[in-house]
């Protein structure tokens, strides 16, 4: 036996592949975050210039504005300021400008993103200053109290994520021999219980955030979407499907969720990407359902019950291939 053949079949082989990847892992994992959002910068943010016909002053604040951002704006032109203000409550726009007498008036709204209202807050007055009109900033729709800088909803579907498709992972390790019927259901009985029990944290014992009644099943469909996807994968990667898991749904998923920071403001790529992963679209159902219950959006769902039925699918079209059963 050569050495090599050795070495692959002693206890060190295993040892120093997982060391590896480790720190591999740990490296992509400070890459990924850091990436997304070190550096937030704005990509063609939309947003609402009010009344009609656009005033010259109007237009040369807007110019300033994407001076002082350092990007173009995608302006939307509104005939007057409720129509615009109907735009944000639709979440088609991030701010809207108009003139106010000798002045311009910025209204932003921090739910929409509080990263991208922190932003224009600064960059604001910046541009009036450059041209030399006052400016008076406003926030349409501030954030709970009990959330002023925008992540307690990130922070849910984090813990929904994670504590998911560990629980797979568990019912793997200490239930191998549940049936495939079985092992749906506890993911969906686990989903079930913890998205009930997110819910009741957050809201009725630190009273951080307000979660209207459909955050619930939003939050367990979550769950159960995260707990299949490492099910699809343990299927056909055994052991190492937590690999595939951490990589989808943490390194790629979390960053690019829209949560920490919008969507406007991270890389292109993952700003198109992120909505249509199941972090990104756990935030943004969360973020309708909290801020724009007036205007939720159907796509986030959508999301979740396409990824939720398709892995479900794919682990009972295959579940002859499952390390576990009986």
């Amino acid at each position: 036996m050569s050495r090599w053949q050795a070495f692959r079949h002693s206890p060190y082989y295993p040892a120093v592949v997982v060391s590896l990847l480790a720190a591999f892992g740990a490296a992509l994992f400070a890459g990924s975050y850091t990436y997304a959002l070190a550096n937030p910068t704005p990509h063609r943010m939309p947003v609402a210039v009010a009344g009609e016909p656009e005033t010259e002053r109007a237009r040369g604040y807007v110019a300033a504005l994407e001076k002082e951002l350092h990007t173009t704006l995608r302006v939307r032109a509104y005939p007057d300021y409720p129509q615009a203000v109907d735009a944000v409550e639709r979440q088609q726009v991030f701010a809207v400008v108009r003139e106010q007498g000798e002045g311009i008036t910025l209204a932003v709204t921090s739910a929409s993103g509080a990263s991208v209202a922190e932003l224009l807050k600064t960059a604001g007055p910046a541009a009036g200053k450059a041209l030399g009109v006052p400016v008076t900033v406003t926030d349409l729709k501030p954030l709970h109290s009990g959330d002023p800088r925008g992540l307690a909803l990130f922070y849910i579907t984090l813990a929904a994520v994670i504590v998911g498709f560990l629980g797979a992972i568990q019912l793997g390790v200490h239930a191998p021999r549940l049936t495939p019927g079985e092992r749906i259901a506890a993911v969906a009985a686990y989903s079930v219980l913890g998205g009930f029990l997110l819910c009741a944290t957050v809201d009725w014992l630190l009273g951080a955030v307000p979660l209207p009644p459909v955050c619930w099943p939003q939050l367990m469909l979550t769950m159960f979407t995260a707990g299949m996807v490492f099910t699809v994968f343990n299927t056909f990667f055994g052991r190492w499907a937590l690999l595939p898991t951490w990589g989808l749904l943490v390194l790629l998923g979390n960053p690019a969720s829209g949560g920490p920071v919008s969507w406007p403001l991270l890389p292109s790529p993952l700003g198109l990407i992120g909505r249509w992963l199941p972090p990104g679209a756990s935030v943004n159902a969360l973020h309708n359902a909290v801020y724009f219950a007036g205007h939720q959006h159907l796509q986030p769902y959508l999301v979740l019950l396409l990824w939720a039925a398709v892995s479900a699918a794919i682990f009972w079209t295959w579940r002859h291939r499952h390390p576990g059963g009986r």
